[in-house]
Order: C-alpha cells, then sequence, then structure tokens
C-alpha cells in the first residue's frame, strides 16, 4: 500500500469541515445502552466485609452503547434517529426520555418482553471506578423483533445521508439489518470481532486494534503487522475502507484505492478512553456522509477522539473542543 502524505489539518480547514457536517442525516443502529453514575467519596472500609463504603453525592444517567454514537452526532448538529432494542421495563422509558431530551428520533426503538433495558450502574469515588453492576441480555433478537427492526431501518436508511453499526454484542446486530442498511451511501460499522462478517461490504469498518489483531489472528506487534491487519480486513469485508483505532497510537487507515495513512494521537493528557471508540465512528462517517476525502475525515475523527479522553466517563466531542486541540497541534 502506498502511504499517504498526512498534511495537517488547519483550524480553518476543519471548520470549514464540521459547518458542511452540520444538518447531516445518520441513522445510528446498534445496542442502546443506559449509563447508570453514583458518584461519592470513600473515607472507610465497611466492617461488613473488606469493601470501600461510598458516601453518595450525586447520582446521574447518561445514553451508553449505540446511544452514546447518537450523542455525539448530536454534539456536532446532525440530524439523528435511532434503531435498537429496550426492554419492557421503567428503564425503556428512561432510555427514550434520554434520546428525546437530546432531539433524536425514538422511533425505532422497540421494547420487547423478554430481555431488560442494558444498564451499566458504576459506583465512583474520587474520579476512579470502584465497581460496576451490568443489567443485560446478549441473546439474539427473536425473528419478530429483527423483522421489525429491519424494516425500520430499510426505510430510514432510503433517506439518510449514512448509516452508523455500533455493534455490543447483545443480540441485536444481523445479517438482515445490515442489507436492509445498504441502500444508504454510506454505511460505517464499528464491529465485534464475533460479528465481523456480518458486516460484509459495507462503506468502512472501525474497529480498534484489539479487535482488528483479534478477528485476523494477526498479532499487532509492529508496521508489518498492522499492514497485515489493514490488507486483510480489506480483502475480507470488500469494504471502501478499514479504520483502525489504536490508543495512544492514533489511528491507521486502509483503503481499498491503495491509501495507507496513519495520523498519531493528538491527546494532552488521558483520563478515560471509554466512549473514545464512539466519538471516533461518529465523527467519521458523518464526515464522509459531507463528501469530506476520507484522509481527513480519518484526521477529524482523531482530534475528537481526543477530546473525549480528557474527560471522566462516555463522553461528546462538541465543535469548539475539536477546534481548540486542532489549534494546539503543531
Amino acid at each position: 500500500m502506498d502511504t499517504a502524505r498526512n498534511d495537517r489539518l488547519s483550524v480553518d480547514r476543519a471548520r470549514a469541515l464540521v459547518e458542511r457536517m452540520r444538518g447531516r442525516t445518520v441513522l445510528v443502529v446498534g445496542d442502546l445502552m443506559i449509563d447508570e453514575w453514583i458518584w461519592g467519596t470513600v473515607s472507610r472500609i465497611s466492617p461488613e466485609a473488606p469493601v470501600p463504603v461510598v458516601l453518595v453525592s450525586s447520582h446521574s444517567f447518561t445514553l451508553g452503547g449505540a446511544g452514546n454514537v447518537a450523542n455525539n452526532l448530536r454534539a456536532l448538529g446532525a440530524r439523528v434517529s435511532f434503531a435498537g432494542l429496550a426492554g419492557a421495563d421503567a428503564f425503556s422509558e428512561h432510555a427514550r426520555g434520554l434520546l428525546r431530551d437530546e432531539e433524536i428520533d425514538d422511533a425505532g426503538v422497540f421494547s420487547v418482553p423478554d430481555r431488560p433495558t442494558t444498564r451499566k450502574t458504576r459506583i465512583v469515588a474520587h474520579n476512579q471506578q470502584v465497581v460496576r453492576a451490568d443489567w443485560e441480555s446478549a441473546l439474539p433478537a427473536s425473528p419478530s423483533d429483527r423483522d421489525r427492526i429491519a424494516q425500520f431501518v430499510r426505510e430510514r436508511a432510503a433517506r439518510s445521508d449514512a448509516v452508523i453499526f455500533s455493534d455490543y454484542a447483545k443480540g441485536l446486530l444481523c445479517r438482515e439489518l445490515v442489507e436492509a442498511a445498504l441502500v444508504c451511501p454510506i454505511v460505517v460499522a464499528d464491529p465485534k470481532p464475533a460479528n465481523l462478517d456480518l458486516f460484509h461490504g459495507v462503506t468502512c469498518v472501525a474497529p480498534n486494534v484489539h479487535e482488528a489483531a483479534q478477528a485476523t489472528g494477526v498479532s499487532v506487534s509492529d508496521e508489518a503487522s498492522l499492514d497485515e491487519v489493514g490488507r486483510r480486513l480489506l480483502a475480507r469485508m470488500d469494504c471502501r475502507y478499514v479504520v483502525i483505532t489504536r490508543g495512544e497510537h492514533g489511528m491507521s487507515l486502509f483503503s481499498r484505492d491503495g491509501i495507507r495513512l496513519d495520523v498519531p494521537s493528538v491527546a494532552r493528557t488521558v483520563f478515560d478512553v471509554s466512549g473514545a471508540g464512539d466519538t471516533a465512528v461518529a465523527v467519521l462517517a458523518l464526515a464522509l456522509a459531507a463528501q469530506t476525502r476520507v484522509e481527513e475525515a480519518v484526521e477529524l475523527a482523531n482530534f475528537a477522539a481526543g477530546a473525549v479522553v480528557e474527560k471522566l466517563g462516555t463522553a461528546t466531542a462538541s465543535v469548539d473542543e475539536i477546534l481548540a486541540l486542532v489549534s494546539h497541534e503543531p
């Protein structure tokens, strides 16, 4: 592959790109979650067991999983609709309320009685996570539920600028949903290794480096092995682009046209990497939907991911935060 020259993205160019992205219509299909946060302090150990006692100071809820992808799209001014499953429980309406609060269309969220609304409860003390409790089911969705969602996806994808598949391996995603989405010109997937082949033929797959290595069976230890992983994924997926997110090493692009681009990390400090992949895939898909050159789309996604790792918990990157980070790059 030919290594592309990485011309630095200027602030003016980045501002023009995000302005062009504003107002694009994106459908997010994936595993909807609620992130529950219990914040407090620890001053003693419980007399009942050798565990810390957390004195709770605040309690909050945010959208997690694929919902965090939708949140990141809204932060950049996109028009967003969501397709996924929720339980027939109290937290189903809570999840819908969180979507509506962000003006995300929840018409494609279907409640089913045989699974809970996915919820991850984190107890955080002194900015350190003490424990996490999960309420979830990873059983495959029923054929009837998949049919309902596939019909919704087919209708919305046909009038969307992009579709994003956000895969957290909770039993929702299947080949039928992907085929329904392929009527859209831009389809980007963030797949789990076990589900990789579901996304054959999409525009772009964007796994992290560990997922890419697991999916191909190639351990990434140097540039040669990374190149091997990228080429294998391109051939296997028959997609236009493969983007591998690499944490502190930035992001790498592999293109069917032979382009290879490595973008170094731009984070000034790394506080929490959770949700950075959601941010990257949201910005990448939105930029491609705005007909941005893929090299610039990857670089902009890298800046957005750099902005969110400086925050605690799942977070979004605002236009101002992205531009501020671009302006600080030498």
